[in-house]
């Protein structure tokens, strides 16, 4: 593994950093530019928009034929932490969950005719789109087995849907939806992914879910299907491969997260450090006290270990494979990395920290989802423990090794 950047990745990094620093971060310092839920308010997210599009730093995440940058995992590695060193950063360059993970499934699995109509809108920054799964008790989270909406088969061939989601992100404002349901009861052929518009009838929302940190555009909302219909054209892959769509989805999707969940713990210790730079007491700068600089110096060792997880897990999926024990290795580390990040920069900021005259506390109260989020820590482990016991020694094997 080599992961010295190809000058046009390298090139387009330092752009995005550029236009993080130059064009994004003077808009989130001014309180007036975010929306009731502590995220960038509409009117200056489509200004900084345009701005990103015209720069051609627009959906580096998919194919050119898309209307992307095709740059690749381990091009995406580098950007998106650089993106999220502004917490408005990653939407402003249509590379925020759950669109990000949406655009890069329908761009793999759907037909040219489910492009057009339910990719091509997302990827232009038309609508935005959501990503149906996790259900409330006894339903299905991390174990999709669980899932208990069901789609029913008419005798004219269209779906009839019912049951009920939960905490299904940006599910207020998204106009395209993608929904796990169960078409049958086999284990490996029950699920099948569903493509609707929010504009058909049979759904709607329960209620937008209020959780503890900062939300993304749409919120985290709770939703009913009663009888929502959907025409056998508007099936992801085919009817039973629902979980080829979760599989092709959920690892890309899971270390996204984690490449921005880096620029955010980088600024957090940009954070800490700059404070600590100029903070004296009892006559000493903290930036001179041993005590803080054990805290540095681990955390930026932490972060760089998340750097090489996330590159090495990136590197594997451009291989094509699944990368599932990399990617959860990375999910478990870069999350509590994070969160780990937040919490020493909030501590060397001290009452400043606890305070909103600096993003930590936002940056604190988003960073404990990580660890929830496309599998709890402890799924993880258990994933990778799963993949030690199959595969023995092989699973400290060197990449290319006999």
């Amino acid at each position: 593994m080599d992961f010295t950047l190809s000058p046009r990745i390298e090139d387009f990094r330092a752009r995005i950093a550029d236009f993080v620093a130059r064009e994004i971060m003077p808009v989130e310092a001014d309180r007036a530019n975010w929306d009731e839920h502590e995220n960038i308010a509409h009117a200056p997210l489509a200004a900084l928009r345009e701005k990103a599009r015209n720069a051609g730093l627009w959906c580096l995440q998919l194919s050119e034929e898309a209307g992307g940058q095709g740059l690749g995992k381990v091009g995406m590695a580098a950007c998106y932490t650089e993106m999220n060193r502004s917490i408005f950063g990653p939407v402003v360059f249509n590379a925020a969950a759950p669109d990000d993970g949406n655009m890069m499934v329908l761009e793999a699995l759907a037909t040219p005719e489910q492009k057009a109509r339910w990719l091509a809108p997302i990827a232009s920054g038309a609508v935005r789109s959501a990503f149906a799964m996790t259900e409330p008790h006894p339903g299905g989270g991390s174990d999709v087995s669980m899932i208990r909406t069901r789609a029913e088969r008419q005798p004219d061939g269209r779906y009839r849907i019912h049951g009920r989601k939960w905490y299904i992100t940006g599910a207020g404002e998204a106009a395209h939806f993608l929904l796990m349901a169960r078409t049958s009861d086999d284990p490996r052929t029950g699920l099948t992914c569903f493509l609707f518009h929010r504009d058909q009838p049979g759904w709607h929302i329960v209620r937008r879910i209020p959780i503890m940190g900062p939300e993304e555009h749409g919120g985290h909302c709770e939703i009913a299907f009663e009888g929502l219909e959907i025409g056998p054209e508007d099936v992801l892959v085919g009817e039973g491969r629902g979980m080829k769509v979760a599989q092709v989805r959920l690892a890309p999707a899971r270390l996204t997260h984690c490449m921005r969940w880096l620029g955010l713990a980088r600024r957090s210790l940009e954070i800490a450090q700059d404070y600590a730079a100029v903070r004296e007491g009892f006559g000493i700068r903290l930036a001179d006290r041993e005590s803080v600089q054990l805290m540095l110096g681990g955390l930026a060792m932490d972060i760089e270990i998340g750097r090489l997880l996330v590159m090495r897990a990136a590197w594997e999926l451009d291989q094509g494979r699944y990368a599932r024990k990399e990617v959860s290795m990375a999910k478990i580390h870069v999350a509590n990395t994070l969160h780990k990040a937040a919490d020493l920069g909030i501590q060397i900021n001290g009452a400043r920290g606890y305070s909103k005259d600096t993003v930590l506390e936002w940056i604190y109260r988003y960073a404990r989802q990580a660890r929830l989020v496309d599998g709890a820590d402890e799924v993880h482990r258990m994933l990778i423990n799963r993949e030690l016991q199959a595969e023995g020694a092989a699973f400290f094997s060197w990449p290319g090794a006999a």
